[in-house]
């Protein structure tokens, strides 16, 4: 018999409570309100196999949204002091304890896990390892516009997106995601795709429309500094992330803009904002 999977089994033995079913080695209890209509000892169900609240195998015969092993999104149902419980379409939800986060979500977030056993034997959630189980086929192209979900913010690396929950892509570190949130779905665009598989991609516009984003935003800044920026191009890349977000190529083309547009002079070694008459 095997938790957490699909299974036939046969009818062993009806009883006031429902039907006992065996693999022939093992039996578990069908519950009464499961037990299809017109049953007989002998017969074999389709049900999938997993614990009750305490802790006993029982079986069911509705699917749910994942099995062991499987991957997949299911939304919080709740969060309490000992962690998250899922709603994968079975009357008990799936747990998710706290050491299986890599980042804690919120109550009716929609989240990518997987589904394993635990040291108790009992079906536990997962929001590690997913990486892994992500395929490395992807049908994109560079410059193709893909939904992506966040499922782990990987620090030195980047942030870690699953395109349509299937496909592994990685945003690059030097692009800000700190507004976002574990099971958040942004759009993104393909801008690599490596040897194995895993795709590059970005949350920025095309170069040409995000620049005028980026000046746009510096102008704004170089306002909340009375009208000169207290650095240049000349600043370190941590620098220039840290104050305006942007990478210092970005940095150094919305600058550029703001020049040719004749709405900052760069005189002294300043980037001062020329006000207008």
């Amino acid at each position: 018999m095997n938790l957490g999977e699909m299974q036939t089994l046969k009818i062993e033995k009806r009883v006031e409570f429902g039907v006992y079913l065996s693999d022939g080695a093992q039996r578990v209890l069908l519950p009464k309100k499961q037990v299809p209509e017109n049953t007989s000892i002998g017969d074999e169900i389709n049900v999938f196999v997993y614990k009750d609240s305490k802790d006993r195998l029982i079986a069911t015969t509705a699917t749910p949204k994942l099995t062991l092993g499987q991957m997949g999104v299911l939304r919080v149902s709740q969060l309490n002091k000992v962690g998250a419980f899922l709603d994968w379409g079975l009357e008990k939800d799936l747990f998710l304890p706290f050491k299986e986060m890599t980042r804690q979500p919120s109550e009716d977030d929609e989240i990518l896990v997987r589904v394993y056993i635990d040291k108790s034997e009992r079906l536990c959630a997962s929001m590690k390892g997913i990486y892994e189980l992500l395929s490395t086929k992807p049908p994109y192209q560079v410059g193709d516009e893909v939904e992506a979900r966040i499922y782990e913010f990987g620090h030195d690396f980047g942030t870690f997106v699953a395109l349509e929950d299937k496909y592994s892509a990685m945003i690059p570190r030097h692009e800000d995601t700190s507004k976002y949130r574990i099971g958040d779905i942004i759009m993104v665009r393909i801008t690599g795709i490596k040897e194995d598989g895993k795709c590059d991609v970005t949350i920025r516009d095309k170069a040409y429309i995000q620049m005028d984003n980026d000046a746009e935003a510096l102008l704004d800044l170089i306002d909340s500094y009375a009208g000169v920026l207290p650095f240049t191009e000349k600043a370190s890349p941590e620098v220039i992330k840290r104050e305006t977000g942007l990478s210092k190529a970005a940095f150094k083309r919305a600058v550029g803009r703001l020049y040719k547009e004749r709405k900052i002079s760069l005189e002294g070694g300043k980037i001062r904002k020329i006000q207008e008459e």
